[in-house]
């Protein structure tokens, strides 16, 4: 199994979504030696957000266009490589400004591509990123996932709406939630996301031993 780690958080090696999301990679790892491992750190490398070159480049046939542009939509074209050659995929965000963190906006922008992820059909657009599962571990101050703060989370509906569109609909959250609300509260919401953690990766040992 490959597994696609994607970070984002700007807040380095105190980030709880990056810390949680790279130990649930790398147990899943060390449960079945076979399984491989990539890994984008949108921070320590972040993509280039789209501008005129990226948006007339991916329409510009390949001989056609500019060094620019050719440079841009390569990036892009690096990125989903990444994603297709992925069975399992791990999205890694702090909660910022109800949504998830501009960088990893950066990184669906350039997955998010007209006859490579998702193409428009007679019955209407088609996702062309199957077969993936997808983890989004999510970390915010407050508790978002009920209660009247419910409606500021902008964060899983938008990517849940926008993996689902690209095929991605098998889509599992990881929450860490409360985080701004004291140290129990931290120690809490670590506790919760690692033991739904494990109890993902104690799943994929006994699938693992059985095949």
């Amino acid at each position: 199994m490959s597994i696609l780690l994607v970070t984002s958080s700007p807040r380095g090696a105190a980030s709880h979504s990056t810390r949680i999301a790279t130990e649930f990679a790398e147990k899943l790892v060390a449960a079945d030696p076979s399984n491989t491992l990539v890994v984008r750190d949108l921070v320590a490398n972040p993509l280039p957000h789209i501008d005129a070159d990226y948006a007339t480049g991916i329409y510009t046939p390949i001989e056609a266009r500019t060094q620019r542009q050719a440079e841009v939509v390569g990036v892009s074209d690096v990125v989903l490589d990444e994603l297709f050659a992925a069975d399992t995929v791990i999205l890694a965000t702090g909660f910022i400004n109800f949504n998830i963190s501009s960088t990893l906006k950066s990184w669906v922008d350039h997955i998010a591509r007209s006859g490579r992820s998702f193409a428009y059909g007679e019955n209407g657009p088609k996702g062309l990123v199957t077969g993936k599962k997808v983890y989004v571990v999510l970390a915010s101050g407050g508790v978002y996932s009920e209660g009247a703060a419910v409606q500021f989370d902008h964060a899983i509906p938008y990517l849940r709406g926008v993996l689902g569109f690209l095929g991605m609909t098998d889509v599992d959250v990881i929450r860490i939630e409360g985080v701004s609300m004291g140290p129990d509260a931290v120690a809490a919401a670590l506790a919760k996301a690692t033991a739904k953690v494990d109890a993902v990766v104690a799943a994929s040992r006994d699938v693992a031993t059985a095949a």
